[in-house]
């Protein structure tokens, strides 16, 4: 099982979007999560810099530069989504990684207390 660290660069990008209420809090992650092809093109456009910001995970042993390194996405690119907050969070407990898991919980919490 990979050592996953958490990536916090992304969780600030995360708190810094719900902040400024630049969340999705009813579309399905399963209908919000970006295709494979959409993060071809985010990688296109912004870099690699950029496409790691909107994963809560980095997995260390990865090679730099593939999609392999990053982890537990949380939003499309442009929004930060609910469900996959959720998904994160869950599928980090499943899989004992117990500070991404926290990371996620804790995202989870601000959204709710942003939302109206």
């Amino acid at each position: 099982m990979p050592s996953y660290r958490v990536n916090q660069e992304a969780v600030d990008q995360a708190r810094e979007l719900i902040d400024a209420g630049t969340y999705d809090d009813d579309t399905a992650w399963s209908q919000a999560a970006p295709s494979p092809a959409d993060g071809n093109d985010e990688l296109d456009d912004e870099g690699w810099e950029q496409y790691a910001r909107w994963h809560l995970a980095i997995d260390p042993d990865a090679s730099e530069r593939t999609k392999k390194r990053y982890h537990f996405p949380y939003g499309d690119f442009s929004t930060v989504n609910r469900a996959a907050l959720i998904h994160a969070k869950q599928r980090a407990a499943q899989n004992d990684h117990s500070e991404i898991e926290q990371a996620a919980d804790d995202l989870l919490q601000h959204l709710d207390r942003k939302r109206p």
